[in-house]
């Protein structure tokens, strides 16, 4: 049975591939992973010179929107060909930046995929672990909870989800700087508060949270905000 791979390529920096993925990229037969429009993928991008000359390629383009519709088709149509190659007897390697598990492309597959898929997961280096590595900031100490959330959430919800946290990342960061940024004030978690900006490539920058909101042009998608309660 042909097996359905979804492998972690990390959030940027190609020294940062495991070896265990460097092994399986090196003799893919069929590879697929997410592209913009034009076919642009950062995960191709980080991994593509571990890949056979021979391999297919699977470009799953979409418009990266919050309206999903564009996504989903190309999800769809994904995995589509996916099922036929794996059919076929051909394992699939699909790219997915960071871990396939969190926050990964990966995720979106797998309910579109045979239940009876053979699956293996690679884990890959997260931007969690990278950005606090980029920053030297312990994530969490001791018995201090760790909350993960997304900017993209409703600023209420932001609000609701960061009483009382000791320690926040708040991934996908973008447009929603300045919302992110009251919350974290209103839950006393500003002071210190730093953005880490394309963690892991060479235009990764680590800014003061005061420094980031006065950014001229904002900050990118792939912005995380790392926050920790000041001791008492």
């Amino acid at each position: 049975m042909a097996t359905l791979y979804g492998v972690g390529v990390g959030p940027g920096d190609p020294e940062l591939l495991t070896l265990k993925a460097v092994r399986i990229l090196s003799s893919a037969q069929v590879v697929a992973y997410p592209a913009n429009p034009r076919g642009d993928s950062v995960a191709l991008s980080i991994a593509g010179h571990h890949l056979p000359a021979t391999a297919e390629h699977i470009v799953m383009a979409m418009d990266f929107v919050p309206d999903r519709r564009s996504a989903n088709a190309a999800y769809d149509s994904g995995a589509e060909q996916i099922a036929a190659r794996l059919a076929a007897g051909q394992d699939v390697v699909v790219l997915c930046e960071g871990d396939p598990l969190l926050f990964g492309s990966f995720a979106y597959l797998l309910p579109r995929v045979p239940t009876a898929t053979r699956i293996e997961v690679v884990p890959g280096v997260s931007s969690l672990t990278t950005c606090a590595a980029a920053a030297v900031r312990p994530l969490a100490l001791g018995s201090e909870p760790l909350l993960c959330l997304p900017a993209t959430l409703p600023a209420a919800d932001l609000a609701r989800a960061l009483d009382g946290v000791a320690a926040v990342a708040v991934f996908k960061v973008g447009r929603h700087l300045a919302t992110v940024a009251a919350a974290l004030q209103q839950a006393g978690l500003a002071e210190g508060a730093v953005c880490v900006i394309r963690a892991s490539h060479p235009d990764q920058q680590i800014l003061p949270l005061p420094e980031a909101l006065h950014r001229p042009d904002g900050v990118p998608y792939f912005s995380m905000i790392l926050a920790r309660r000041p001791s008492p």
